[in-house]
């Protein structure tokens, strides 16, 4: 049944659903970092180790889109150090979307994530986490298992 979510997510993406495109236009109106009742992809979610039970929470963030590039120094000087070759992103706007949830919800954990929707100026990602603290990810024991110390 997931792989049929996923074929059926790919073709609407593919495309160019007008559900996808009010649904965008609503997220970028809305704020930057918001609590999802559920995830848009449950396909991805459950691999990620999503589970409609209390203490996981799913959270929709927003990231700007663009490349590194730095803006080129006006004073004279060598290309080499000018500071604008080999500069690089070091990390995606995947990991950036995680470390900002994981900002916003220190008690929480990041299980994983996944991207939602992009357009020119934002991508959209889905964050899993787990509230550890919470009686019923205590019972689990697969949360224990991912997060042995933690608890």
């Amino acid at each position: 049944m997931y792989k049929q979510i996923n074929r059926e997510w790919r073709s609407l993406i593919k495309a160019g659903s007008p559900v996808f495109k009010q649904r965008g236009i609503s997220w970028r109106r809305g704020p930057t970092i918001v609590r999802a009742a559920r995830p848009s992809r449950l396909d991805r979610a459950k691999a990620l180790g999503y589970k409609a039970k209390q203490g996981i929470i799913v959270v929709r963030i927003k990231v700007t889109r663009g490349g590194m590039r730095q803006k080129r120094p006006t004073s004279g000087r060598r290309p080499k150090h000018m500071g604008t070759l080999k500069i690089k992103g070091h990390f995606s706007s995947q990991d950036t979307a995680e470390r900002r949830v994981a900002e916003r919800y220190p008690n929480a954990k990041v299980l994983g994530s996944y991207p939602v929707y992009q357009d020119g100026r934002f991508i959209w990602h889905e964050v899993i986490l787990a509230d550890l603290h919470h009686p019923s990810m205590k019972a689990s024991y697969e949360i224990r298992k991912r997060f042995p110390l933690a608890m």
